[in-house]
């Protein structure tokens, strides 16, 4: 909860995550696997501006069409894919009912969203904590990048082993780790940089073991 803090005092509020509805939310989850959210969310605009973000009018546009729409958020043809799967399972099981999907208890839900072809852990759990408003702690590159340079984590710890970690240490609530999650993101997309970190800048410096500020940085330059 200290990282937490330091996080939350130097980003504030993140108000994530930007969606209107629960299925624009699922929808930007899969769009943004491997890009940036921009590019997502271009690709979104796209759907909006042609009316297509719902469950049906996704499955009524041939893959090819769909994938033209979704193009910004690029690997367009599997993500094209990966949507129709996902809307054919809510309309062939739940009579597209999205709301009954996500009433699933959380256990249930994880393993039917990791039976669709395309979602991975990191894409359901976000569903799971951002469009059901379940418990579960999402994982990402930059959870592993800023947690291996703290000292918590190994060079290779699994996405199940560091999900734990979370969870046992960090109360089951939803606001919680919503906004954790968030404020992780922000640091590893602003400060704690795959390569050449700023680190000076950084609100975890006084409690990283990583901690290495660049020439520049230590003479106040850059």
């Amino acid at each position: 909860m200290d990282i937490y803090y330091r996080l939350y005092g130097h980003f504030g509020p993140r108000h994530w995550w930007p969606a209107d509805t629960p299925f624009e939310m699922i929808v930007g989850a899969i769009l943004t696997q491997n890009v940036s959210w921009r590019s997502a969310a271009a690709a979104i605009e796209n759907l909006k501006d042609a009316g297509l973000l719902s469950p049906a009018a996704l499955l009524s546009l041939p893959e090819e069409q769909l994938a033209k729409l979704v193009r910004p958020a690029r690997y367009y043809v599997q993500k094209a894919r990966k949507l129709h799967a996902f809307c054919r399972v809510l309309q062939e099981e739940f009579g597209g009912d999205l709301q009954a999907f996500l009433a699933l208890d959380t256990r249930t839900l994880r393993r039917r969203l990791l039976d669709i072809w395309g979602i991975g852990p990191e894409t359901a759990d976000a569903i799971i904590l951002y469009a059901a408003h379940k418990p579960i702690f999402v994982i990402d590159a930059y959870t592993h990048r800023i947690f291996h340079r703290l000292g918590f984590f190994g060079p290779k710890m699994s996405y199940d082993a560091m999900q734990r970690f979370f969870m046992q240490h960090l109360p089951p609530d939803v606001s919680l780790y919503n906004e954790y999650h968030a404020q992780i993101d922000a640091l590893g997309h602003t400060t704690c940089l795959k390569n050449k970190p700023h680190c000076t800048l950084c609100p975890l410096g006084k409690v990283c073991s990583f901690f290495k500020p660049t020439l520049q940085e230590i003479a106040g330059i850059g």
